[in-house]
């Protein structure tokens, strides 16, 4: 082989070099739009977890066959096997707060099978304090009505410092309320109750936040705690998407809304946006309605995603959403 030939040869290979890390790269950003999260300082035996997110940009399935972590620190959990095309799905970092102690993180290497095989690599990393403990490591509502207040506590628990103080305890939303208040001291050691309540405006939905204890430690003043729950309406719809297809402006369409309550209830209105919506209204309060509902657009054009708004009436009034779909021409 010619001195000439042979440079070609090597300039081509480091081409396709370049172009298949680009394109590896390329595929791990379009797929991990997070590939590193830090848990900041957390107290022991704190459930600390995140998703990271997975999407599929692919037009098949994607597997995901395993998750290995390069540490006993941090548990990698599979929650999303199967990612359908153009949907997300999820890795779970779970840090184990209960067994290690001290500035720990690990490697996740995700591995894909499908559509082809390829590895990931996500990171975490995190401060867990010894002096320090969450009892409960979590707290967990479960499953609230709308319009309810519930409260749940946990115990902070530290040994260490004898002027050691728990001074603010604060939260991200208005709704999340959250409270603090010493329960013992003596010896080093002291505990605190941390309370948490959902007031009556929280959003319908699961809701995972944490709160945040502030400490007097200058070198670590703010420890998180992770509070979950799920918010239900009280009003369900069905159904929930209200598909009406391709119509004219004008066009009135008639749906059937089967709208069900944990209380009796009477039926304010129905709003859309663009739309008229036509009822004949109950004249008495009930737990289940079946309603013939008239949609006429009125103001709207082209494709349609809105929210259907179902409110009652009364002291107590109720609101839920649909989502109404379609397509309108003018002609």
């Amino acid at each position: 082989m010619s001195i000439t030939l042979m440079r070609s040869f090597f300039q081509v290979a480091a081409m396709l070099s370049v172009v298949g890390s680009a394109v590896a790269a390329d595929w791990s950003d379009s797929v991990f739009p997070i590939k590193s999260h830090e848990f900041g300082t957390v107290a022991v035996a704190a459930k600390t977890e995140f998703r990271f997110p997975v999407k599929n940009p692919y037009s098949q399935p994607m597997h995901i066959q395993t998750v290995r972590t390069s540490c006993g620190c941090t548990t990698g959990i599979v929650e999303t096997e199967y990612v359908a095309p153009g949907e997300t799905g999820s890795v779970m970092a779970r840090f184990n707060t209960g067994t290690f102690r001290g500035k720990r993180g690990a490697t996740l290497t995700v591995v894909i099978d499908k559509p082809f095989y390829a590895e990931a690599r996500l990171v975490v990393n995190g401060y867990i304090r010894s002096d320090m403990v969450f009892h409960p490591g979590e707290i967990g509502f479960g499953k609230l009505n709308q319009g309810d207040t519930a409260t749940q506590q946990s115990t902070v628990m530290y040994a260490g410092r004898n002027d050691w103080q728990v001074v603010d305890v604060v939260s991200n939303h208005s709704w999340l309320m959250p409270s603090f208040k010493q329960i013992s001291r003596g010896s080093g050691r002291v505990d605190y109750q941390i309370g948490v309540t959902v007031r009556e405006d929280a959003p319908e939905g699961y809701f995972q936040d944490e709160i945040i204890v502030i400490t007097n430690d200058h070198s670590m003043p703010r420890v998180p705690l992770r509070v979950a729950g799920q918010v239900e309406s009280l009003l369900n719809i069905s159904p929930q998407s209200i598909a009406l297809g391709g119509v004219k402006l004008g066009q009135p369409i008639v749906k059937r809304l089967v709208i069900r309550s944990q209380e009796p209830i009477m039926i304010e209105s129905i709003e859309c946006e663009g739309w008229e919506c036509d009822f004949e209204k109950p004249t008495a309060p009930q737990k289940t309605f079946l309603l013939e509902t008239t949609f006429t657009a009125v103001d709207a054009t082209g494709s349609q995603r809105k929210p259907v708004v179902i409110k009652t009436s009364g002291p107590r009034s109720i609101t839920a959403k649909a989502l109404l779909t379609a397509d309108i021409r003018d002609q």
